[in-house]
């Protein structure tokens, strides 16, 4: 084989391609000594995602999503951001009316006025995929390969507007779409528990929260309860994500809050109704000024305005267990 024929190629843009880098930021930059990480989730944003990043997330608002980090970013105002939204439902929106997200990366999310003005005034740019792909993609950086070859996208509008290409596939000489893979700067997964050095178990329902640890130059992780390293070592097979993945651990009862997580408390319906409804109405700044810039901290949030009677009720409507704990 002379050359590897391109036959068709998307006009998107791509996150810079990278493995051999990537591979060097874990080698030279990546710490694997056993030290705690344990901080607060304003320490976490503040020291791990900076302005211009490519942000990938794990669930989303709904299921799993590390949806108080996000509303820390939000926050703390971080910039220029290039977002992986897939599964994202309202993050990706929000984090466009919040003024963080200058690209996305669109698998699935909740489109909206929003996002609509701001692509007509030039301040975002989307690049289609699908929700697959993007998995496709993360998998892909975590391999430390420069591309995969997939079975979808190809033939579609959602092709034109992404960064794939169609390929002679040199082996059956047929066309084959691939799609370049995404080692991102930094990732904000939500687990079920963690221990002080990141240690991680996630119980039921996951996308790629591992492919999402093993592809990311820097992670993020939100726990909702902190337990002994003891108790990691006695069933190791638990571990999701190991420690060495990890850049910061934060403690963060209710932290995928209005979402649920399997097996310790359910979504908070009503808050769910709210921010879709501001979403599809273009209303996601009076969203954000009451659930994030009015607040100083998730805890302060939770206390102030969720409070200890829907909290409760929460964890009651939680009625599937088995499995989702230790």
């Amino acid at each position: 084989m002379d050359n590897l024929k391109i036959i068709a190629e998307g006009r998107g843009e791509c996150f810079k391609v990278d493995p051999d880098g990537y591979r060097e930021w874990v080698r030279e930059r990546k710490s694997r000594a056993l030290v705690p990480k344990l901080m607060s989730e304003k320490e976490a944003v503040s020291k791990f995602v900076a302005d211009g990043d490519y942000l990938w997330f794990e669930c989303n608002y709904l299921t799993r999503g590390p949806a108080a980090l996000v509303r820390e970013l939000i926050r703390q105002q971080k910039k220029d951001l290039w977002v992986g939204a897939k599964f994202s439902w309202v993050i990706a929106t929000m984090l466009v009316a919040g003024g963080c997200a200058t690209k996305l990366d669109v698998g699935y999310f909740l489109f909206g006025p929003t996002v609509g003005k701001y692509m007509r005034e030039g301040k975002l740019k989307c690049f289609e995929y699908s929700n697959v792909v993007m998995t496709n993609r993360i998998m892909a950086g975590a391999m430390g390969i420069p591309f995969l070859p997939i079975r979808s996208l190809g033939g579609t509008d959602g092709f034109t507007y992404s960064a794939a290409k169609i390929i002679e596939d040199p082996y059956t000489g047929r066309p084959t779409v691939i799609v370049p893979a995404i080692n991102p700067d930094v990732a904000l997964i939500h687990v079920h528990q963690a221990d002080v050095y990141g240690n991680a178990r996630i119980f039921g329902t996951g996308i790629s929260h591992v492919e999402a640890a093993m592809a990311s130059r820097k992670v993020v992780l939100s726990a909702e309860q902190i337990i002994e390293t003891e108790e990691i070592r006695r069933d190791p097979g638990r571990t999701a994500i190991p420690y060495y993945a990890v850049d910061a651990v934060v403690h963060q009862p209710f932290g995928a809050y209005p979402g649920e997580v399997q097996g310790l408390y359910s979504s908070d319906v009503a808050h769910v109704v709210e921010v879709v409804g501001a979403a599809m109405r273009g209303a996601l700044e009076q969203y954000l000024e009451k659930w994030v810039f009015s607040m100083g901290s998730h805890e302060e949030m939770m206390d102030k305005m969720v409070g200890y009677a829907k909290i409760a009720d929460m964890i009651r409507r939680a009625t599937i267990k088995e499995g989702y704990s230790a």
